[in-house]
């Protein structure tokens, strides 16, 4: 999880608890979670579509070469 342990956890508990105070925390908590989870879902999503894509048939390749357009011509501006 993030590379946090239990201590650093319990820290960050404690300062939250501190901060924010006992009667909003839990207000905080369950909107934090409803945010993770909408966060969650778009992902998702998101990596449906992606799979739904058949990324060999070249579809994606025309947009490619416009960026590499686009990016030879800002290197001939700069020159």
């Amino acid at each position: 999880m993030f590379g946090i342990g239990i201590p650093e956890l319990l820290v960050i508990l404690v300062i939250a608890f501190v901060v924010v105070g006992p009667e909003k925390l839990p207000k905080l908590a369950r909107s934090l979670g409803k945010g993770f989870y909408e966060l969650r879902r778009a992902t998702d999503g998101l990596r449906e579509e992606f799979e739904k894509e058949d990324v060999s048939s070249g579809e994606m390749l025309p947009i490619k070469k416009e960026t590499e357009k686009e990016d030879a011509g800002a290197k001939e501006e700069s020159a």
